[in-house]
């Protein structure tokens, strides 16, 4: 007999099939030659906690904070803060040089007083001429008097009442200039607005401040006990998110984790080489100060979670097509281990995170699935032949001999 023809004898084409069946049951079982155990990794179903969630990166800033400035020009004298110092509400911060600010005060007020004097002998003079105004209408009376002369009585009078409705405006705004140069020698002490911790500093003692164009910023006092996290969500998850919501976060070099509600939502994008990120902002209390100004931090919004349910690594599933359920889940066929052999079973499958999936139905605490899930698994008992469904199988699937 040729080689040719052995090779292709039916006798070693069904010992061919059954080596291929061999390789692929063995895909899943190696045995130990020892005691014929199986060795092939195994994982159990357990108990955990599952959360979807979408993630973002954030910035912590202060809730509260102002920017204290100077409202006058002039050299910044004392600075009695330093960055760091806890401050409160009414406490002297700094001091500009005070006397341009007295100089115009002083003056014034005595441009003040002069108009007020000038506005006294006014009125006496104004007082004489309404007494001739009354001589000259007697005398007119008894014709012993010119019209004229009493004409120019009138107009006298009329005169001295423009003049004394003049001072008076006069006065006015001179009061009220005084009121203003009293106000801004006020301004040269600068007060804390509000309690708080002095977090940035951005002028020095002896440096001259120019308040005529925009105000100069001396210090920030922030409050430090509660913070806001400003994070940017891309417009893929944006639509995940709302108000109200449960969030949480943590830190760089830290373990502990801050929870949160989601506050608001900017309706205005920020738009960045032609991505778009809309700002989620929530605030956390921060009692110990442990959170700092300008942190960054890992962002957890919890779409959806489940506490104490069946879970499997989310590995599981990889690479296998998983079939849409009406309520929202996902059916994937699984070989489980009955009686130390797989078998396909379909289970159903809700939320996961990045590590485990939650198991609705098709598996129980304890059972165990393969590591490695093969895309051809042999079919439970009785399913070959079934319409509609793909042989599963070791490769090969070699008759039986």
């Amino acid at each position: 007999m040729s080689l040719r023809s052995s090779l292709f004898s039916p006798r070693s084409l069904l010992i061919a099939a059954a080596l291929i069946a061999a390789t692929g049951a063995g895909w899943w079982y190696m045995k130990d030659d020892s005691n014929g155990t199986a060795k092939a990794p195994l994982i159990t179903v357990s108990k955990g906690n599952i959360e979807d969630t979408t993630t973002a990166l954030g910035t912590l800033q202060p809730l509260d904070y102002v920017d204290v400035g100077a409202q006058v020009s002039g050299q910044l004298m004392k600075l009695h803060v330093a960055l760091g110092d806890e401050v409160k509400q009414g406490q002297l911060l700094a001091e500009i040089d005070p006397r341009l600010m007295e100089a115009k005060v002083v003056a014034t007020q005595a441009q003040l007083t002069n108009q007020r004097a000038q506005l006294k002998q006014t009125q006496a003079q104004l007082e004489l001429a309404q007494i001739q105004l009354k001589r000259q209408q007697a005398l007119f009376a008894e014709k012993a008097t010119s019209q004229e002369l009493l004409q120019t009585a009138q107009a006298d009078v009329k005169v001295k009442s423009a003049q004394i409705e003049a001072l008076q405006a006069q006065i006015a705004q001179t009061e009220a200039g005084l009121e203003e140069d009293r106000t801004n020698l006020e301004y040269t002490k600068i007060f804390a607005p509000m309690d708080g911790t002095v977090v940035s500093q951005s002028a020095k003692q002896g440096q001259t401040l120019n308040a005529n164009q925009q105000a100069p910023v001396i210090v920030q006092i922030a409050n430090l006990s509660r913070m806001t996290v400003d994070t940017q969500v891309s417009e893929a998850d944006i639509s995940k998110l709302k108000e109200g919501m449960p969030v949480y976060f943590t830190t760089l070099g830290s373990e502990q984790r801050w929870e949160a509600t989601l506050r608001q939502i900017l309706p205005t994008p920020t738009v960045t080489n032609n991505v778009v990120l809309y700002n989620a902002q929530f605030d956390v209390d921060n009692p110990d100060r442990k959170l700092m100004t300008q942190m960054s931090a890992q962002v957890f919004f919890i779409n959806a979670k489940a506490d104490d349910v069946l879970t499997i690594p989310v590995s599981v599933l990889q690479n296998r097509p998983g079939r849409p359920l009406p309520d929202g889940a996902t059916g994937y066929r699984l070989q489980v281990m009955e009686k130390g052999k797989p078998v396909e079973r379909m289970v159903k499958i809700g939320l996961r995170d990045r590590v485990n999936a939650q198991v609705l139905e098709g598996l129980a605490e304890g059972e165990q699935l393969a590591a490695m899930q093969s895309a051809m698994a042999p079919r439970p008992a009785g399913a070959e032949g079934q319409g509609g469904g793909r042989r599963m199988g070791p490769p090969g699937g070699g008759p039986r001999f």
